[in-house]
């Protein structure tokens, strides 16, 4: 199972989803004032005061981390490629629902703050994991396709 290529670029895919959780999407810090976007809650101090609204910026986390379990057992279903390839596009919308409720998220706050805030490495893991998704994508197809030629010549 692993040394199949697509097998280590979905755990790729998964180490970026996983991570994306511990890293800040967006974030801006002023002299008295610190906001901050995780993908699981948004995070405001004020001075010494500290306030965190977990909803709706979970739904970044909650789509990251379905991402993630469904490029885990897209690999355990390594003796069914067309299975796996439909978990794959299916794992393709997840993430880009991710990667677009970071951005949305994130650019809505930039604008309800007024102040140019600096994107995090939480917001460009998403895209990584779908471009490593789509690599392993594209080898499950050469596979199938490997597989088919060969049943051919029987």
């Amino acid at each position: 199972m692993w040394q199949r290529v697509q097998t280590i670029f979905l755990a790729v895919a998964i180490t970026c989803l996983v991570a994306m959780i511990f890293f800040p999407v967006w974030e801006v810090k002023t002299e008295t004032t610190r906001l901050t976007l995780y993908p699981l809650y948004y995070r405001a101090q004020l001075g010494e005061a500290s306030t965190e609204i977990y909803f709706p910026y979970c739904i970044i986390a909650m789509l990251g981390l379905a991402a993630a379990t469904l490029a885990a057992i897209s690999i355990q279903k390594y003796e069914n490629r067309l299975l796996q390839l439909k978990m794959g596009a299916l794992n393709s919308l997840l993430m880009a629902g991710c990667g677009f409720a970071a951005a949305y998220l994130s650019i809505k706050l930039a604008k309800d703050s007024h102040a140019p805030g600096n994107f995090g490495f939480g917001l460009y893991f998403p895209f990584a994991a779908m471009l490593c998704n789509a690599i392993a994508n594209r080898f499950i197809k050469r596979d199938e396709k490997l597989v088919k030629d060969s049943d051919r010549l029987r």
